[in-house]
């Protein structure tokens, strides 16, 4: 049977720059179906799924559902829940956690703040604190949305949970259909696609011991999509595996072609030219869907610059 991944892994349509943009993200455990759209199509109250969406919206939020990998059987509502949120912008990144017995508390939020990297007030809310467990390894499983975040994500994610991932969920809606099983990993937003278990754990080992594995990555989340393809080709052309050391600090010019400036907190910095390019032949870029040519993230150029000469002294 033909998918929309047989056909992106047949054509090896590159991954880098295809992540989902989010410089924080807010997760609420919510077990049950989730339909298409599942803040508002799930065991959630609907109303307070609206009200969520509203409150998040251009703040540089992003939600989503999460449970437990496994049988999704209707129980009704879960006594408690968990509530993650993390920023993964780097020099600020940090993850989060609580639990609720009353969902309508995420309405106290400043999302305003809780995007530009202020936890304090997902603690005052919610009475959270500092992760002190494993970083979280999210698997978008939502078959509603495509089947084969179903097909392909549900078995990823049962196997990480069954080998004692502390860390595994299942999650709503990463994006990239194509490329599942798509995972996100937290605190530092790296997104990954064509996701394999062994792969996972060897991903979040690095997470654990400070540094980012490229093979198979999409891009940090904290970047629109040109910065992040140019921050992975950074990352490649200096070897640079270290988490938490790399910046988008500005990108010039607009679609198709951008000129993005990366810097290393070392004082490095270098500048990636980067190209919208257009995937052929055509492939479906969902299950269902007709055939589309969706944009790539094409590095032309990956240049260090030379520091200015510093003046003598007198």
């Amino acid at each position: 049977m033909s998918t929309c991944t047989t056909a992106s892994r047949h054509l090896d349509e590159p991954l880098a720059g295809t992540a989902a943009t989010a410089r924080t993200w807010l997760l609420l455990e919510q077990p049950g179906p989730w339909g298409a759209k599942a803040l508002t199509s799930s065991h959630l109250d609907p109303a307070l799924g609206r009200a969520l969406e509203a409150a998040a919206a251009d703040t540089g939020v992003r939600i989503a559902l999460i449970r437990r990998p496994g049988r999704h059987a209707d129980f009704g509502p879960p006594a408690e829940r968990r509530v993650y949120a993390a920023h993964t912008a780097p020099g600020n990144v940090w993850l989060h956690s609580a639990t609720t017995c009353d969902p309508e508390q995420l309405l106290d939020l400043d999302f305003t703040a809780l995007g530009k990297g202020a936890p304090h007030t997902f603690d005052a809310a919610l009475g959270g604190g500092s992760h002190p467990g494993d970083p979280l390894a999210l698997v978008c499983t939502n078959g509603k949305r495509d089947r084969c975040c179903a097909l392909l994500g549900r078995p990823l994610a049962a196997e990480l949970a069954a080998s004692g991932v502390d860390g595994a969920w299942e999650v709503t809606h990463l994006g990239g259909h194509r490329f599942s099983p798509t995972l996100l990993v937290l605190p530092y937003g790296y997104a990954y696609g064509r996701a394999e278990a062994h792969a996972v754990k060897e991903i979040l080992q690095g997470v654990r011991e400070g540094r980012v594995v490229t093979e198979g990555c999409r891009g940090n989340s904290a970047w629109e999509r040109p910065g992040q393809a140019a921050e992975l080709a950074v990352r490649t052309a200096a070897r640079e595996h270290a988490a938490d050391v790399l910046s988008v600090v500005r990108t010039d010019g607009a679609a198709p072609r951008w000129e993005v400036t990366v810097a290393h907190v070392d004082g490095r910095v270098w500048r990636v030219v980067v190209a919208q390019g257009t995937s052929l032949p055509p492939r479906p870029e969902s299950c269902g869907s007709a055939l589309g040519s969706p944009a790539r993230m094409d590095v032309v150029a990956v240049r260090e610059l030379v520091p200015a000469a510093l003046p003598l002294p007198c």
